[in-house]
């Protein structure tokens, strides 16, 4: 049965069939072929979405939405400009400071590129940088959106593993961070190597300015993560707080959004949070349907046999979790993955907050490699450029995020993991 689920899967997804509905119908069919009551599948479904964790999923979404469409990210790239805007190809860096500004405030890799890149694209051509590069390096920064808190990925792992989501927003500051400086590496060697100019000259007197007009926006984060880490609300009531505090911005204090578009982004964070929602609800079904018959649990006891070392298993499962982003989005990769390959790592000795860790960032580079590259997609639709061309020039940055996630599973002390 469990060769015909996913052999359904597997067929629907080639088809064309949107995941949550190929993910539904296999398990319904493979269910019905075993004789199992079909109630089990509303029960399950419903269960898998009765979370107070997920309502920050929503709220999540629509301050990201809201900063997005106002002016915030183009005070956020001109801060970053004045930071690191004087180094030769300071513009790259500067993509990437800003990213890392966005992640912080936004919790989706789509929404920092999309926002990053319309405020810097037309700077980047007009002085010469070239553009696939520039494009791919504003795509690879996204990926920092799902890495850096707050993170919608890790709220829905944090849901299926049962696990502290706090906890995992805590230790995603670092991981993140260490992509933006590979990235940054990596930015300046090829500024060097194509001779790219020297950007805005540093003045401290610049710096004050450009941090004046983004603070509203930076402080952003400084509301949401301290307001969780010093215990003064839950996740959920900090996406709450989040949007609050993203209306107040953005309508009364850089009056940059009118009601009639706030209206249009509350449909469109709708929209978007009703398919991740059926996503996970479908999941659920799946989620259950596996466990029920012992696959995880089959699964780890095949991969114990071929090899008992915890490297070369932990290496296995990166290129599991690679291969998986390359061909299904990250929430939904991270949905069908987790209670798979959680009972394995918990086997091998690894903290479930450390795997949440490596599954996000591994499925956070999924975001740049095609056919599934929403990053991509936006930086293409955002520089005009075909998708050919991004995808050439972002091979050096997937290289270094990879090296990050190795790092990640196995080095994490120096990213500041220690063990909880």
């Amino acid at each position: 049965m469990t060769l015909l689920l996913f052999g359904l899967f597997f067929l629907f997804m080639l088809l064309g069939v949107p995941i949550a509905f190929a993910i539904g119908a296999s398990t319904l069919y493979a269910l019905y072929q075993s004789g199992v009551p079909l109630m089990v599948v509303t029960q399950q479904m419903f269960q898998g979405i009765n979370s107070f964790a997920l309502v920050a999923i929503p709220m999540f979404i629509l301050a990201g939405d809201l900063m997005a469409q106002g002016k915030v990210s183009e005070r956020l790239v001109s801060f970053a400009d004045s930071l690191v805007g004087f180094m030769r190809g300071g513009l790259s860096v500067v993509s990437v400071m800003a990213g890392m500004f966005f992640a912080a405030i936004s919790g989706s890799g789509a929404a920092t590129t999309a926002a990053v890149g319309s405020s810097l694209v037309p700077e980047l051509k007009r002085k010469g940088y070239d553009p696939a590069s520039a494009a791919s390096l504003i795509a690879a920064s996204g990926t920092i959106g799902v890495v850096i808190p707050p993170s919608v990925p890790m709220i829905i792992y944090a849901v299926i593993a049962q696990q502290s989501v706090s906890e995992l927003f805590l230790n995603g500051f670092l991981p993140g961070l260490a992509m933006g400086v590979a990235l940054m590496a990596i930015a300046i060697t090829q500024a060097y190597k194509r001779q790219y100019p020297k950007g805005t000259p540093l003045s401290l007197a610049t710096m004050w300015r450009t941090f004046k007009a983004a603070s509203w926006g930076l402080m952003t984060p400084v509301i949401i993560l301290g307001g969780i880490f010093s215990g003064i609300f839950t996740p959920s009531e900090a996406a709450v707080v989040a949007v609050n505090y993203a209306l107040l911005v953005s309508l009364f204090v850089y009056r940059d959004l009118t009601l009639p578009q706030v209206y249009k982004l509350l449909i469109r964070s709708a929209m978007t949070t009703a398919v991740i929602m059926l996503v996970i609800a479908m999941s659920a079904v799946l989620s259950w349907t596996l466990s029920s018959w012992q696959v995880p649990g089959a699964i780890a006891q095949a991969v114990l046999s071929l090899s008992t070392n915890p490297y070369v298993i932990m290496l296995l499962i990166v290129g599991i979790i690679l291969l998986t982003g390359v061909f299904i989005e990250t929430a939904s990769a991270l949905i069908i993955l987790t209670p798979v390959l959680l009972p394995l790592v918990l086997q091998l000795g690894i903290d479930p907050i450390h795997f949440g860790l490596i599954i996000v960032v591994g499925l956070s580079i999924g975001m740049i490699t095609p056919p599934v590259a929403i990053n991509l997609y936006v930086a293409s639709s955002v520089t005009q450029l075909p998708l050919e061309r991004i995808t050439r020039a972002i091979i050096p940055y997937l290289l270094g995020l990879i090296g990050v996630l190795l790092l990640v599973v196995y080095v994490p002390i120096l990213l500041g993991w220690s063990g909880s």
